[in-house]
């Protein structure tokens, strides 16, 4: 039955058998890969997405200069080598409209618009334990049925608001990043304010700076960025793609980040100085997130780590120009990597322009909003036209903990996460029987190529489905026991890296009264899906399931 016919009807929650076998929330593309499978596989299904078509993230996030910061080639799905040749990157690190029309082009290819609803936000879903189904509302009033919920809804999808004092009060247009307006904004002649420095921030910055007469920027915690070196894709990129391509696609799915790269198997200390800095040299100039892997050990010593950490303050010093200014961005507060790496364009360069200034928040903190620009805690008034809210997301559990989800025994999601969320191979939620999550936390998620790490958990749930509905079985439930030892699995494998020691969105620490904790997996790509076929392979160890 395609999407249309289902949406019409009424279906009274609790009562029946459910009407689709799975329904999705998001048409991402976790949503799109997972209609593909599960369609596949003779399932019913149907995705609810909120926004007016398909690309979640990359459907949301139009600021200027938004780009994906793992390479174009690797950032695309792999399960169909014809799709690969059919549809051609035109750079090297693909930006946000490329990466739009892509998803599109997928959707189309195979013909997933017939069973997703657009503009229809899940509110509230109840598990009937009776039915052994789900019931699902949306905020419009729709409702739905379905043997199994999944939640594809994004890790990096929910923007984050923080209380700005005085906000309300700003006479001037306010964007925030996660939500640009589609038909883009006008900055030329305008007095603009950025507030934020992460990743949105060091990619719309540069871009603003090129046409609005001034930019202020109001930076809390500065951030290490590596250059891109962005460059158009050829005919020979194309050939040496495509001879190595079998290779490349099976390697990243055994890395530790789901991206090919050379992973060095050396220490930062066990090297001298002069090899240490050809080596960063050399990972500088060919720009990106392989940064990280010019040695093993820079995610788990502090002391390797601070060779790359100051290898990159050195580069900070030598590309701005202002002694001050070069001070204030260069990062002392915690670990190169723990928190995301950023991938720029010309962000450091951009602060040698004379319309454009740093304001070093820890120094001058921010007092308030005024009507007509920003007060700093020393009484400088920086007046301003736009402000731009480049402060992120609810990162991994934002968009899910938006929704409702109970598990029609009195417990619901919200209060099992209280604490933080626990999972079961970040994948399932013990207590909340056929309710799956692609890229949970608990898995390697925003720690790796999502489009890799997307594909292994949309096929593990395609499995799991296929092997349930050859059994009999009504569904599939983690138990406690297991929620609890992978959860502590993922605290302990966390707590021997560096990575706790930085207050990042991998912490919750972006968001005011969010549980402080490590949320994925940082056991590696490849060591995870061994550990979930091993699951899988076993009889879903560490599962119950639900009998017809």
């Amino acid at each position: 039955m395609v999407a249309q016919e289902m949406a019409e009807q009424e279906i009274e929650a609790g009562r029946g058998e459910a009407a689709l076998d799975a329904l999705i929330i998001g048409a991402g593309f976790s949503g799109l890969y997972l209609i593909h499978l599960l369609r596949g596989a003779g399932f019913r299904v149907l995705a609810l997405e909120a926004g007016a078509d398909v690309g979640g993230t990359w459907y949301w996030n139009r600021y200027p200069g938004a780009c994906c910061d793992v390479e174009s080639l690797q950032y695309s799905f792999s399960f169909s080598p014809e799709l690969e040749r059919d549809w051609r990157w035109q750079e090297r690190y693909a930006a946000q409209p490329e990466i739009l029309a892509y998803a599109r082009f997928v959707a189309q290819r195979f013909d997933l618009y017939r069973d997703i609803l657009f503009n229809r936000r899940l509110a509230r879903a109840a598990f009937i334990p009776e039915r052994k189904l789900w019931a699902a509302e949306t905020e419009e009033g729709e409702r739905f049925t379905a043997r199994f919920l999944i939640m594809a809804s994004g890790c990096l999808s929910l923007p984050n608001l923080p209380a700005l004092p005085g906000l309300e009060d700003f006479a001037g247009r306010v964007f925030h990043t996660g939500r640009w307006p589609h038909q883009g904004v006008e900055f030329r002649g305008r007095r603009v304010g950025v507030i934020g420095t992460g990743s949105s921030a060091i990619q719309s910055i540069p871009v603003i700076a090129r046409e609005a007469a001034s930019v202020s920027v109001f930076q809390r915690t500065p951030n290490y960025s590596v250059p891109a070196h962005n460059r158009p894709l050829g005919e020979e990129d194309y050939a040496a793609w495509f001879a190595a391509r079998d290779h490349i696609r099976a390697a990243a799915k055994a890395t530790r980040n789901g991206i090919y790269c050379e992973f060095a198997t050396d220490s930062a200390l066990e090297v001298d100085e002069g090899e240490r800095q050809r080596r960063y040299e050399a990972r500088w100039a060919a720009g990106g997130l392989p940064f990280m892997a010019a040695f093993r050990d820079l995610l788990l010593d502090e002391r390797a780590n601070e060779t790359a950490a100051e290898f990159v303050r050195d580069k900070i010093r030598s590309l701005v120009r202002d002694p001050e200014t070069a001070q204030a961005l260069a990062p002392r507060f915690y670990p190169i990597g723990t928190k995301r790496l950023c991938v720029d364009t010309g962000y450091y360069e951009t602060y040698n322009l004379p319309h454009v200034r740093l304001y070093d928040l820890r120094r001058r903190p921010l007092a308030r909003i005024a009507k007509k620009g920003v007060m700093l805690g020393d009484g400088t008034f920086v007046p301003l036209d736009d402000l731009v809210l480049a402060t992120g997301f609810d990162a991994m559990t934002g968009a899910i903990m938006a929704v409702d989800i109970t598990n029609g025994r009195g417990l619901s999601l919200r209060e099992h996460w209280r604490d933080g969320p626990r999972t079961y191979l970040g994948l399932t939620v013990a207590g909340f029987p056929n309710l799956f999550l692609v890229t949970g936390p608990g898995s390697p998620s925003v720690l790796s190529n999502m489009m890799v790490s997307i594909e292994q958990h949309a096929e593990w749930i395609r499995d799991c489905l296929v092997a349930l509905r050859r059994g009999g079985a009504a569904g599939i439930e983690a138990t406690a026991e297991a929620e609890e030892g992978w959860t502590s699995h993922v605290a302990e494998v966390g707590v021997r890296t560096l990575y706790p020691r930085a207050n990042s969105w991998y912490m919750g620490a972006n968001v005011e009264g969010k549980p402080r904790l490590f949320m994925p997996y940082i056991g590696g790509v490849g060591v995870y899906r061994e550990i979930c076929d091993a699951v899988a392979r076993e009889a879903y160890r560490g599962f119950d399931r639900l009998a017809s």
